[in-house]
């Protein structure tokens, strides 16, 4: 279960890996990139294919960023958040937030077992200074009952 600890640990770090982003820039990767750049958030993009997107730099892989990157946000399938955690670990990344639909039991169990902050099953736009329908959304969620607690 994600915590309301885990959340703002995660943002209080305003530098973010992001893989997810794509080249045609129709992702819900870009559309994170765009919103919280608005936010005061700048990112490092992890595209195996990519040199650049949007004409920002990409990075081949996990281990090829800069020393600085702590947190790392994943927008991809399952399959490769349980890749991508593997090398978040080898590359001292200790932060963690898998997007709605990219999270797997396999990739959450492995970060709690390896002293990763892990958020898993939100979604980012909800939590970064929310704004618009965002906004609307975690005020619905917490009327039901439906956002991460306070805990460790």
């Amino acid at each position: 279960m994600t915590t309301r600890s885990a959340v703002d640990q995660f943002l209080s770090r305003k530098h973010i890996a992001l893989a997810g982003a794509s080249r045609s820039g129709k992702k819900f990767g870009n559309a994170i990139v765009k919103e919280l750049g608005k936010k005061g958030y700048s990112f490092s993009l992890v595209h195996p294919e990519a040199d650049e997107i949007a004409g920002q730099q990409c990075y081949s892989s996990l281990s090829d960023l800069p020393d600085d990157i702590e947190s790392l946000l994943l927008v991809v399938p399952p399959e490769q958040t349980e890749k991508l955690v593997r090398e978040a670990a080898a590359a001292g990344i200790r932060n963690v937030w898998m997007q709605q639909g990219s999270e797997s039991t396999e990739a959450v169990d492995f970060c709690s077992e390896n002293g990763i902050n892990v958020v898993h099953g939100e979604c980012i736009l909800m939590f970064a200074d929310p704004g618009g329908l965002h906004k609307f959304h975690h005020w619905l969620w917490g009327l039901f009952g439906k956002l991460p607690e306070e805990g460790s």
